[in-house]
């Protein structure tokens, strides 16, 4: 199903493929409905392991569009650019295709989920809805790591692999009392090693992390 929409990309064009794929154009305007897209931060689609976009411009656009939000190239909303962006990325990357953490099973395992749990077409439910779903359970009951980063703070929650297989992270900002307190999400992956991620967390310079932006 995901080639199709791959076709249809290239045949129609950003918007009208958003429109005729139910769990893009529809499931967005349910999200954008719902305020779901205001309990994601902010994040840029340029991948920081390769200093390459991961989407088009014309589908960035496209997708900011639906979901009535303003962005500017690269840096949008990090819930539409994770959860739908990544979906239609075709840009390879040192860990495969982004669209892989909802397609292939791993990261759904990891949660202690069905397989089939972030798969677009699966469910009656938005993808955006199922992953943050996910992610506040995995807030909730994983140890948090913070990094302090000139007024935001840096959250990583990384969850315990199931034997075998990959374990949960996920990220979000939080701000100031005075900016926002609010816990925005960015991003949510498996990881193969936790013990390497937590090592860089504790022990690397605080920065932003997994492409999250002011």
């Amino acid at each position: 199903m995901i080639e199709q929409v791959d076709a249809a990309l290239q045949r129609d064009g950003a918007a009208a493929t958003l429109a005729s794929t139910p769990w893009l154009g529809p499931a967005i305007d349910a999200d954008a409905a719902a305020g779901r897209f205001g309990h994601w931060a902010r994040s840029s689609v340029v991948d920081e392991n390769t200093g390459a976009p991961v989407l088009p411009p014309a589908v960035f656009a496209a997708l900011h569009a639906r979901a009535g939000i303003a962005a500017r190239w690269p840096i949008g909303n990090a819930g539409l650019l994770h959860v739908y962006g990544y979906l239609l990325s075709t840009t390879p990357t040192p860990y495969g295709l982004k669209r892989e953490r909802w397609l292939d099973g791993d990261l759904a395992r990891a949660c202690g989920l069905p397989d089939d749990s972030f798969v677009p077409w699966a469910s009656e439910r938005t993808p955006l809805e199922r992953v943050s779903a996910a992610l506040e359970i995995l807030f909730d009951r994983a140890p948090l790591i913070r990094e302090r980063i000139d007024g935001v703070t840096g959250v990583t929650a990384l969850g315990t692999a199931p034997s075998p297989g990959p374990a949960p992270l996920g990220y979000a900002l939080e701000g100031t009392a005075q900016q926002n307190p609010q816990r925005r999400f960015v991003t949510m992956f498996p990881v193969a090693d936790p013990s390497a991620v937590v090592h860089e967390l504790t022990t690397g310079a605080p920065r932003l992390r997994w492409n999250a932006a002011r």
